[in-house]
């Protein structure tokens, strides 16, 4: 694409969940390649996003969300509507929607005549128990005018269900970052998140159904039986959708453990300077995942070095090989833990961290970038038309 773009990229929150950290990279990726991208989100904590990236950004000032979350992402499409009623706001060549929020605040913009159209991509499509929220992740799909995926599982889900057609452009890793590399901050995190010596499995995403982190705990209980100093991670967990009784769940199951609860670490959200050394000090990532538009931690830790076990599911056996991961039946803790066993072992650690880290190899962020510019451009010259 020659002529240069002005892109408004939208997300729906400042935390590092995956949508958002997508769209971030996505937005560096397209400003290294020569346009100019600014990525919006609403920001009730006035904090910025997570980390400061390599574009500009616009995080517009909300009130504190409403306790239901039906009335949540109401309030957040109403919050972005309302930023961008200013002409002035509204002065780009395209407008980039990676969530239900935002793509539903474009479809109102769109339906007002105040922006000629919007792309979405679709990392992943929830199931809720309330029809209006069903309702709006419809909408916010189905009113846009292009789309992205960014798995071939999805790219098909859409082609089946709602007769869409998208370009899969897949997820990236920045392997700068994201490194084998070893020092002494590795052993400072040991010690600041009161770990022992012993093996050091991690799971990234919180506590949620569909990280399948009750499966993850007692696959653990279970490994503890061979591996007696083993040790949990769970990090991470900055959603806006509600698990309370989930979590809960998890409560009452750690508690059952009992001695081995100790070994059990749930840290929450972790800065983002601290997330390449949580990688590099993890004996293994646990990822049995029973959800994913693709599972962008996986590269994380295969481009940190880290053996990675995943389930036998799509999207990750579209982009992984039978010899890249150690897999798992994630709807079985006893596989879980099995895989967890294996991970330690040196011949397989040996092979799966060289073919972890030549998967990394093949996913860069340019790459990803680069993939969007074709369908920009023909929804570029729809609107000129």
């Amino acid at each position: 694409m020659s002529r240069r773009l002005r892109i408004a990229m939208l997300t729906h929150s400042t935390n590092p969940r995956g949508g958002v950290v997508h769209a971030m990279h996505l937005s560096e990726g397209l400003t290294d390649i020569g346009h100019e991208v600014v990525l919006h989100a609403p920001d009730a904590r006035d904090r910025g996003f997570f980390r400061k990236p390599r574009c500009q950004t616009v995080c517009f000032s909300v009130d504190p969300a409403a306790s239901d979350m039906t009335g949540m992402v109401e309030q957040r499409i109403s919050d972005y509507v309302q930023y961008f009623q200013s002409p002035a706001a509204r002065d780009f060549d395209m407008f980039h929607a990676h969530d239900g929020i935002s793509g539903n605040a474009l479809a109102t913009l769109k339906e007002r005549g105040l922006i000629p159209a919007f792309v979405r991509t679709v990392h992943h499509i929830d199931t809720f128990s309330d029809p209006k929220l069903m309702q709006l992740q419809d909408r916010s799909i189905d009113r846009a005018d292009r789309f992205f995926s960014v798995s071939e599982m999805w790219q098909a889900t859409l082609r089946t269900n709602r007769g869409i057609s998208s370009v899969v452009v897949g997820n990236g890793v920045d392997t700068q970052r994201f490194a084998p590399t070893w020092n002494g901050e590795q052993a400072e995190l040991h010690d600041r998140l009161g770990l022992h010596s012993g093996p050091v499995f991690l799971s990234i995403g919180g506590i949620e159904s569909r990280k399948n982190t009750l499966g993850i705990l007692d696959a653990f209980r279970q490994l503890r039986a061979v591996e007696p100093l083993a040790q949990l991670v769970i990090a991470g967990g900055v959603s806006l959708l509600d698990h309370r009784d989930y979590q809960e769940e998890f409560q009452s199951h750690l508690r059952a453990l009992r001695s081995d609860a100790a070994a059990v670490h749930v840290i929450g959200a972790v800065a983002d300077g601290d997330m390449p050394n949580l990688y590099r000090l993890a004996d293994a990532l646990v990822f049995p995942s029973l959800k994913e538009g693709f599972g962008l931690v996986v590269l994380e830790a295969m481009a940190s070095g880290v053996p990675t076990i995943v389930p036998s599911i799509a999207p990750f056996t579209g982009y992984l090989s039978s010899d890249d991961a150690i897999w798992c039946d994630p709807h079985h803790s006893a596989s879980i833990a099995e895989a967890m066993a294996l991970s330690l072992l040196p011949q397989i650690r040996d092979r799966v961290i060289a073919r972890g880290l030549e998967v990394a190899g093949r996913f860069s962020w340019r790459r990803v970038a680069e993939a969007h510019l074709p369908t920009y451009a023909t929804l570029k010259e729809a609107a000129n038309a």
